[in-house]
């Protein structure tokens, strides 16, 4: 029976300067040789998903954008997009009250690069995929938007969840980030359509992680990984807390669960 396994991006398969392990690579393609798949599982929509060392593993499918995009041997399963009228009130929401937004889709991030002015991510974006990176303004009728990455360190969180939690998850990281997904998507639901569409039994499915957007795809999986660079919190909520990305993790996660 075939099996299928999950992988995080930041902190799970790379690390912030874009290092895989050799043994990341290889404790993949053991798996893959042993029958089973591997799939990306990503908080990043596809527009950021361009790591060649990344895509050149070979994964089998990219679950992307919070599950809002789901990919299997280079054809699209799912995607999800946002009305653009949802999108224009989800803009004027954040340029009236102070927030820095990056409205994520397949083919680009949209952002106004003042509103990010000393931001170093902004930097990475720019290094990694200058491409497809698009101005917010006066771009409306280029707008393709799956979910939302938000810089909330000016901004009042309490009305952040009063106007935004109704229609969407909201997702809060250590730094002062917001994701903001639709309620609809999740990397757990595209865990599940992966699962449906492969004919996998769910029991059948391991998730890796490292993050508290890692956390849907830990409720949805058979199985669940953290990875030991982990938060104690999201250590708490796996079944299994591997090695840290520097220390072997991945290999010896897939080691353990008899993965090849």
């Amino acid at each position: 029976m075939k099996k299928a396994v999950f992988f995080d991006i930041d902190g799970t398969l790379l690390d912030e300067q874009n290092y895989i392990p050799e043994s990341t690579v290889e404790g993949i393609r053991k798996l893959q040789e042993a029958g089973n798949y591997a799939f990306i599982c990503t908080g990043r929509t596809k527009a950021y998903v361009r790591d060649e060392a990344l895509l050149s593993i070979g994964f089998d499918g990219i679950v992307s954008g919070c599950g809002t995009m789901v990919e299997f041997q280079g054809k699209e399963l799912y995607y999800y997009k946002i009305d653009v009228r949802q999108v224009k009130r989800a803009v004027s929401f954040f340029k009236a009250h102070d927030v820095a937004a990056i409205l994520e889709g397949r083919y680009y991030l949209f952002l106004d690069e003042a509103d990010f002015a000393g931001n170093p991510f902004i930097d990475r974006l720019q290094r990694e995929i200058a491409d497809g990176i698009a101005p917010i303004a006066e771009n409306e009728k280029n707008w393709e938007v799956s979910k939302f990455s938000c810089d909330v360190q000016r901004a009042d969180l309490g009305l952040l969840k009063r106007e935004l939690a109704r229609d969407y998850s909201l997702i809060f990281h250590d730094e002062p980030v917001m994701e903001v997904v639709p309620k609809c998507c999740s990397k757990g639901t595209g865990i599940l359509k992966v699962c449906e569409k492969l004919g996998i039994d769910v029991q059948d499915s391991y998730a890796v992680g490292d993050s508290v957007n890692d956390l849907p795809m830990f409720e949805a999986a058979g199985n669940s990984i953290a990875m030991g660079n982990s938060s104690e919190f999201v250590k708490s909520q796996a079944d299994y807390v591997t090695a840290s990305l520097h220390e072997d993790g991945i290999y010896r996660a897939m080691e353990h669960f008899g993965l090849f």
